[in-house]
């Protein structure tokens, strides 16, 4: 199975979506749970593990917001700190938030200052997940989805990255300052082209790809 580039993965969801009419919240439901599974094996079990999970507005956060729910499930201590205004989380992002505060869930949303104090805020968990943003990202990050990566990496806890360690461009593999350094990284479908390139590994760790449930199609 080869690598694949950003355009192939939207390809890919489209036709999910729009041919097989797999709706986008079976998707997210779907990584995240494959997610979840390699983030146990990745530690050998969830229970009585402290972990956080630092989430964006798009459906890379969505993603990170199914995972907080299945590792709560599975017995760890879990707290998710959201990297956007919750006003901006939309769709079905949005609507798996609303099952983590259903659920009287652990969630932060920090403001601005208290963004500033992340990092000593993550220093007492075993795992943070990276659900900060995803592929769409092919330059610098900027605002709090900045601070939120710096803070990641200043806590010095191991990382495990959600399809792509956050500020990694996908096609590429260049990795903007900030970007997540994850000790592993959960990829969905097939790995991406930019996980090739000279230097990626630095951030991506190991790559470990998590079927979703819709065929390869490129």
């Amino acid at each position: 199975m080869r690598a694949l580039r950003r355009e192939d993965f939207r390809r890919i969801d489209r036709y999910a979506v729009e041919t097989l009419g797999v709706i986008g919240v079976v998707l997210m439901e779907n990584a995240g749970r494959a997610a979840t599974d390699a983030i146990e094996r990745f530690l050998g079990g969830c229970t009585g593990r402290k972990i956080a999970v630092v989430a964006g507005a798009g459906n890379n956060g969505g993603d990170g917001f199914v995972i907080a729910r299945h590792l709560a499930v599975r017995g760890a201590a879990v707290t998710t700190f959201l990297a956007a205004a919750a006003d901006k989380i939309t769709a079905d992002a949005a609507a798996n938030l609303a099952i983590l505060r259903k659920l009287r869930h652990d969630v932060r949303s920090p403001d601005a200052e208290e963004l500033g104090g992340l990092a000593e805020s993550l220093r007492p968990f075993d795992l943070i997940v990276d659900a900060i943003g995803g592929t769409g990202i092919s330059g610098p990050l900027r605002g709090t989805a900045a601070v939120a990566v710096e803070a990641v990496n200043a806590a010095a806890r191991p990382v495990v990255a959600i399809d792509i360690p956050t500020g990694l461009d996908c096609d590429t593999g260049q990795a903007h300052a900030p970007s997540i350094r994850a000790a592993m990284t959960v990829t969905f479908v097939a790995a991406k082209t930019g996980f090739d390139s000279p230097g990626a590994a630095v951030y991506t760790g190991k790559v470990v790809v998590a079927d979703i449930g819709v065929p390869y199609t490129a």
